[in-house]
């Protein structure tokens, strides 16, 4: 999660360089797009570089669950940078098509697109190797906003090599498209970072599945009250399990550390509180 996020810093650091080079000598509005939001995706890197490294902090005593949250926080401050981004080259866009200026140097913009391409496909192989080692919601976030980076510079070379054949006021309006692009990337964002923020559940198929794991523990009669949040990359699960009432208090026991362990060893990242229950409790 660290490399990851030193990568994505170091790719934006070097993409507002190349950007702001091509824009300036250009004067294109879509590749001001694509400059804006290098130069905010360097800030939110930066932002998430710092939430990594605090989120991957052990737990203490004034935060027994971790500090995994630290990583939505982070998401939704991605959130208010790429929407500020957007709504930056929107109004650009908007006075470019009102107030037309042709193009320069469209050959150094494509080159500069060209190597934002390569950078950011790189960038994302590397990000979605680290999702799926570890779930992290920052890097997920950082993730789907290089994503709309990809487009977005895909977009800005189909703008430049336009206008260079003609079509100038077209570079205004991809940037405005980019615009709404970006900001509905930000929306998404958002609304990932509070889904963790507010402890929602995880997807009903993995409750589910937690829920027949316990069951297929011999001695296990049934499950409820099976509860889960995600903080970071862990998630939290509560469940009561249903014991035969002559079961001991040590056999009871054993029996939650199998369900317990059960749970974990399909889902690693679950940390797993069981609560034992007699069938009686359940009937009013």
């Amino acid at each position: 999660m660290r490399q990851a996020s030193m990568a994505a810093l170091s790719v934006a650091i070097i993409l507002t360089l190349a950007k702001a080079a091509a824009w300036w000598l250009s004067g294109s509005v879509s590749l001001l797009a694509g400059l804006t939001d290098s130069l905010l995706d360097g800030a939110a890197s930066l932002l998430n570089l710092f939430a990594v490294y605090y989120a991957l902090r052990p737990a203490d005593e004034n935060h027994r669950y971790g500090h995994g949250k630290a990583e939505a926080l982070a998401g939704l401050g991605q959130a208010l940078f790429i929407g500020v981004s957007a709504v930056l080259i929107g109004v650009h866009g908007v006075d470019r098509i009102l107030h037309p200026q042709p193009l320069g140097a469209p050959a150094l913009g494509v080159a500069a697109i060209l190597l934002s391409l390569l950078l950011t496909g790189g960038l994302l192989l590397f990000q979605r190797h680290v999702v799926r080692l570890t779930g992290s919601t920052a890097i997920r976030a950082d993730s789907l906003h290089y994503r709309s980076d990809l487009l977005l510079n895909a977009s800005i070379l189909l703008a430049l090599l336009l206008a260079s054949y003609g079509w100038a006021q077209l570079d205004a309006l991809f940037g405005i498209a980019i615009a709404f692009y970006i900001l509905w990337s930000a929306l998404s964002i958002a609304r990932e970072a509070a889904a963790v923020l507010m402890d929602q559940e995880l997807a009903p198929e993995i409750s589910e599945r937690m829920h027949l794991l316990a069951c297929a523990v011999p001695g296990v009669l049934g499950t409820h009250d099976l509860r889960t949040r995600m903080s970071g990359t862990r998630w939290f699960v509560q469940l009561h399990v249903e014991l035969p009432s002559e079961l001991s208090l040590g056999q009871a026991h054993t029996l939650c550390d199998q369900v317990e362990a059960a749970i974990r060893a399909e889902f690693s990242r679950a940390e797993v509180l069981v609560h034992a229950d007699p069938p009686s409790a359940l009937k009013p």
